[in-house]
């Protein structure tokens, strides 16, 4: 079932919404200073191209550094992947088929406007009962 349904999302929103993802990573790391969250994007936009079977955890407690980096990264390119979450969604909720693939899109928004101090593990490698941010 989870290949099925990120290969309908592939097609329907994942391709999209890595191609943003990759254009902020790519001018992030233009930007020399900027290059953790260009890296933090080009790994969201891995998870956004195939999101099921992997979930979004807390890798350390968020220190003041995280929490000044995650605010840059909402300034600078977190809202605007954030509304396209947002506008690939509101056509996916339309159909029944693609209902699950709108509620990814809506799971996504949080670790779009907040990238850093998280990571990107398969849902399989998780302990029983443990789920991600």
């Amino acid at each position: 079932m989870r290949t099925l349904l990120n290969i309908i999302w592939f097609i329907f929103s994942g391709l999209w919404l890595a191609l943003g993802y990759y254009l902020a990573g790519i001018i992030c790391c233009i930007l020399i200073v900027t290059i953790p969250w260009g890296i933090a994007s080009f790994r969201i936009g891995n998870y956004a191209l195939w999101p099921f079977g992997r979930e979004v955890i807390e890798t350390r407690p968020a220190g003041i550094a995280t929490t000044i980096g995650n605010i840059i990264w909402v300034i600078v390119a977190g809202i605007w992947l954030a509304i396209g979450h947002v506008v690939t969604s509101i056509p996916l909720f339309v159909s029944i088929i693609g209902i699950p693939l709108g509620w990814a899109n809506i799971k996504l928004i949080p670790v779009s406007l907040m990238p850093l101090g998280k990571e990107i593990v398969d849902s399989d490698s998780l302990m029983p009962g443990y789920r991600g941010a």
